[in-house]
């Protein structure tokens, strides 16, 4: 985590054993003295795994846990320490993981300790705080996508990771499980999310290339070292981090990508500070990602409703958690209206097929 990522009081019915998470931390040798004070906040950012700021001994660490009364699907907190660790080895842009452990029984659920990033964090409230300029964001953009690119290069294989995932049939699992998850988590009747699950089954690549992907790659999840905007120096929240086509992740992270120039319904929806003038159109992300990382981009259009359409089941399940009382944060509330959203944007992707100016 990084400087500017604010830190609230740990929420209620969130609280973590402050003693059992200090005799852990001496344990692995994190801390001198088990009687030292120990100071824990949260992270508000985010809307899945719980993510706290320990402080203790002039140290800051980062102890990150799945969500409470959470399946553990999707919630391998082993996964994600095994991914920063093996990682931090190879990828200097991935922060250095401490310790993990299974024992439910120190804070109630598997947990992993993590260094704390110093940099800068863009989130949408940080940009307009900052009022971050167009030339600022076309270099912003720029080192977004150059970090991007260099992720997807990375020799998995050199960093222990070649059983992270199953790189073959990665698309055809993806299309299929996203649209079980869907259907599970709908709270409501969404006739474009329908419309969206049957088209991507039946226009899905067949052919594509293999390489490590993030699954959540976009502004809040790096930090900057410094606001030149020139380096990043962390990635972050990996828990979705596996192997399989590269496009998939381009295509998340579109769907995440705002712009200037989409409706109000779209930059309201999906806030992000890619809204901002001087960023990258998406249109504009693809032909330097082509040109950057030497792919070419077929079905750019599937690609594209794939990532809206991912985001509209990851919304609906919290919604879903929300609805349910497994979950009392208040910024879950409208979710299910972001996730319709997605559906409906990503029907228009698919009926005017491109991926500017859909409204």
């Amino acid at each position: 985590m990084a400087e500017n990522q604010h830190t609230k009081p740990v929420r209620e019915g969130e609280a973590l054993n402050q003693q059992s998470i200090k005799n852990f931390l001496l344990e692995k040798d994190l801390i001198a003295d088990v009687q030292s004070e120990l100071t824990i906040s949260q992270f508000s950012n985010g809307f899945s795994n719980l993510t706290y700021l320990l402080n203790i001994e002039d140290t800051e660490y980062v102890l990150r846990r799945p969500p409470f009364s959470a399946p553990k699907r999707g919630h391998d907190m082993g996964r994600e320490y095994k991914v920063i660790h093996n990682l931090n080895k190879v990828f200097s842009k991935t922060p250095k993981a401490f310790a993990y452990t299974e024992d439910v029984d120190i804070i109630g659920a598997p947990f992993y300790i993590m260094s704390k990033v110093s940099g800068q964090i863009l989130t949408a409230k940080e940009a307009y705080k900052r009022q971050v300029t167009p030339n600022e964001f076309k270099t912003i953009s720029n080192t977004w996508l150059d970090t991007f690119v260099a992720f997807h290069n990375i020799d998995y294989k050199a960093a222990g990771l070649k059983d992270l995932g199953r790189p073959e049939g990665y698309v055809e699992r993806q299309v299929a499980n996203w649209s079980k998850q869907y259907v599970a988590a709908a709270t409501a009747n969404v006739p474009t999310a329908e419309k969206v699950m049957t088209w991507m089954q039946k226009n899905q690549p067949k052919h594509y290339v293999h390489t490590i992907i993030h699954n959540d790659f976009k502004y809040d999840n790096v930090v900057f070292k410094n606001d030149y905007w020139k380096e990043i120096i962390a990635i972050l929240d990996w828990e979705m981090c596996t192997l399989g086509d590269p496009l998939m992740d381009l295509g998340t992270s579109l769907g995440y990508w705002t712009t200037a120039t989409d409706p109000d319904i779209m930059k309201q929806g999906l806030q992000s500070p890619t809204v901002m003038e001087g960023n990258l159109l998406r249109t504009e992300i693809v032909q330097q990602y082509a040109l950057k990382s030497g792919r070419n981009i077929d079905n750019l259009t599937f690609y594209y409703a794939y990532g809206l359409f991912k985001i509209a089941v990851i919304a609906q399940q919290i919604y879903y958690r929300y609805k349910h009382g497994h979950t009392s944060d208040p910024k879950f509330a409208f979710l299910n209206k972001a996730s319709q959203l997605c559906c409906n944007t990503a029907w228009q992707a698919i009926q005017k097929n491109q991926i500017d100016n859909l409204y």
